[in-house]
Formats: C-alpha cells, sequence, structure tokens
C-alpha cells in the first residue's frame, strides 16, 4: 500500500505488512482472545483491500503560508496532516475532499482555531453510495453563522456535479466527537439511497452505517446464516439503528421487531421497511433494555436475538433481559472483541452458550476486527 503520510496520520497501520501477514495476525488474535469460548472460523477477508471506505472525515486548519488544507490529525496529536488520497477511501470520497476543499478555498473560508475560538470550517464528512455515483457532504461549524454558504454551494456542485446534498453540523462543543446534535440542509438532499443484500437504505448524515460496503453483505449474511432463519422465526433486532439487520432478515423471517433508542434513527427504520415494503417489520424508539423487560413482563419471547451494539459493548442488565425473554438464539455482531469477550463470560452466566463466532475483516490495514457469534439457550 502506497500513502506517503500513512506513518504520520496514523489512520491505518501503513504498509509494513503485506495483507495476507495483517489477516493472519488479526485470526491468531481473535482466536487466542475468544478460543476459550467457543471454535473461531477462520476471518473472512477482501480480495482487494483498498478503497473500501464510503466515508471520510476530514479536518480543516492553516499551513505555514495561511492557506486552507484539509486531512487527518498525526497521530496523538492535533496537527493536521494534509491528505490528498487516502488509499482506504472510496476513490469518489477522494475527489470529493477535494471539490470541497478547493471550493472553500474559491470562497475565502477560515478554518476553525479552537485555541482562538475563531474561524468557521472545522470538519468536512463525506459519504458515497456503493456504486460511487453520489455524495452526500456535511460541514460541521462551531454555530449556525455561515456567511458564504450559498456561494459555497454553488462552486461544490460546479467541481463534484455528483454531490447530491450539502449539510451544516453545528457543534459548539469542545469535544472529540466530530458531529454535532443539530444540523440544517444548506442545498438539496439530507439522505443517500444505498442498496444492501437487496434492500434500500436511506442515510441521513447523522446515520450510522457500516462503512465497508463490499464486506457489510459477508458481515449480514454471516449473522443471518447463524441465526437459521426459516421464515417461521419471529426476531428482534436490538441496537437495532436505521434498521439494515432488521429488514435484511425480514425476508427470511415471520417477523421482526426493531428497538432503538435514537429516535431519528428508529424514524428512520420505520422510513426503510415503508421503502423496502416490509410489512412483517416493525420498530420502536425506546431503550431495548427496558422494551425486553417489559414484553418478558408480558410474556413475550422471540426466537431470535440480533444485537450490534457500539463498541462499549452490552450491559449486565440487557444480558439479564434476554435471559427473562429467553430467546432460542442470541446472534451478537461485534465491532469490539474485548468487549465481546466479557459480554460472552456474562451471556455464559445467565445461560447462553457460545457456539462459533466467525472474525470479518471490515477494516484492512487497520487494528480493528468485527466479529459474529452465535450464542444457544443453554
Amino acid at each position: 500500500m502506497e500513502c506517503s503520510v500513512a506513518r504520520q496520520c496514523g489512520g491505518c497501520l501503513g504498509p509494513r505488512r503485506s495483507y495476507r501477514e495483517h489477516l493472519a495476525q488479526k485470526e491468531k488474535e481473535m482466536t487466542a482472545l475468544l478460543g476459550r469460548f467457543c471454535p473461531v472460523e477462520p476471518i473472512l477477508g477482501m480480495e482487494d483491500p483498498y478503497h473500501y471506505r464510503n466515508k471520510s472525515i476530514a479536518t480543516f486548519a492553516q499551513d505555514r503560508a495561511g492557506k486552507l488544507v484539509s486531512g487527518i490529525y498525526a497521530q496523538g496529536t492535533h496537527r493536521v496532516i494534509p491528505v490528498e488520497d487516502c488509499p482506504l477511501q472510496m476513490e469518489l470520497l477522494n475527489r470529493t475532499q477535494a471539490a470541497v476543499l478547493a471550493a472553500a478555498r474559491r470562497c475565502r473560508l477560515t478554518p476553525y482555531q479552537e485555541d482562538r475560538g475563531q474561524g468557521l470550517l472545522r470538519h468536512c464528512m463525506v459519504r458515497c453510495d456503493t456504486a460511487q455515483t453520489q455524495a452526500l457532504v456535511t460541514l460541521v461549524t462551531p454555530s449556525a453563522y455561515f456567511p458564504g454558504s450559498r456561494n459555497f454551494c454553488k462552486e461544490l456542485t460546479r467541481l463534484a456535479p455528483w454531490v447530491v446534498g450539502v449539510v451544516q453540523s453545528i457543534n459548539p462543543r469542545a469535544t472529540s466527537a466530530v458531529l454535532g446534535k443539530t444540523g440544517k440542509t444548506l442545498w438539496g438532499k439530507d439522505f443517500l439511497l444505498d442498496t444492501l443484500l437487496g434492500q434500500k437504505f436511506a442515510l441521513s448524515w447523522a446515520s450510522f452505517y457500516q462503512v465497508n460496503p463490499r464486506q457489510t453483505p459477508r458481515l449480514y449474511e454471516t449473522a443471518l446464516d447463524f441465526a437459521g432463519l426459516d421464515g417461521t422465526q419471529t426476531v428482534l433486532d436490538a441496537y437495532c439503528g436505521i434498521g439494515t439487520i432488521g429488514l435484511c432478515a425480514a425476508v427470511r423471517a415471520g417477523q421482526v421487531i426493531g428497538v432503538e433508542l435514537n429516535q431519528a434513527a428508529a424514524r428512520d427504520a420505520a422510513a426503510n421497511a415503508r421503502r423496502n415494503g416490509a410489512e412483517n417489520a416493525r420498530f420502536f424508539q425506546g431503550d431495548a433494555t427496558e422494551w425486553m423487560e417489559e414484553q418478558a413482563r408480558r410474556g413475550q419471547s422471540p426466537q431470535v436475538v440480533f444485537l450490534d451494539p457500539p463498541r462499549a459493548g452490552t450491559t449486565p442488565r440487557f444480558i439479564q433481559a434476554v435471559k427473562a425473554m429467553g430467546p432460542e438464539k442470541v446472534v451478537y455482531v461485534s465491532c469490539n472483541p474485548q468487549t465481546l469477550a466479557r459480554d460472552l463470560a456474562d451471556f455464559a452466566a445467565a445461560g447462553y452458550k457460545a457456539v462459533k463466532c466467525r472474525p470479518v475483516d471490515m477494516f484492512p490495514f487497520t487494528a480493528h476486527t468485527e466479529a459474529v457469534c452465535l450464542l444457544e439457550r443453554r
């Protein structure tokens, strides 16, 4: 992998090893960590481990000559390393980030300086669809004030006609979080449409969506195969987000129920169900643990529970709620093997034994590995 700033930016492990060596190391680490719970199957790698990311985030700064630049923080610092062509990002993302920077320079937009509390542009997030035909641009600013936004949008869409929308995310906080809690559409649409396992999903600027569209079908197919759906089961999709796993499962299940704490995501999940004509899928806004506890008190029990929690994993209370509902199978999709190992121990204490685990390399040339684990009620 050729990248002139790989050793500086810290966004990946760089070209120090071949991809085959990276995969072998990840498989070894996963076996050592999870092998005490169940057999660990061979890792699912990529044939072409480059240009796989469908989302990019760049930070704005000034170089020594005072010129606007954008890129990635140098590892362990707040110094921005200009990045023009990241080999892990889809090529349309690199082209779009370049167009955003060119348009911002021509419109004389300034970078936000944290130490002084001055300037306009903090970050730029770009998402693109799997076919690389459309891009959604989100600019992060410290306040709602955005002078020259109309001229910027006009210049950007001239340089990048594939951009379908420009959104402003307002983040006044001194935090490592990139996006703010509120946003507004500056031009065009505030979402992209993408297709995953035959289902269409609307991706808003704040939606969670897997960043590797070539590996995501393999990740979800593994989860669906582990569940052994035959068209009769009731499936609970906890932490359902915009409904990706649940709606992919709906094709093979009797009915799907999704629960999501984030109100906007739950609304998007319901809209995606309507978009795909999934009449056997229902989505609710609320805390998944509390919802499961209430359903258990009513004597309701799904046959399969899917959970795809954040990196912090799930909680002992959630696991006890699963125990109270008593599903036959739990399919755990994990983005953090460390918290997965902790949770598997808690599931074992609650009467659910890990049967098998399959690592999936969603992030080639990084230290991150995802995994799918099947647990069955003893």
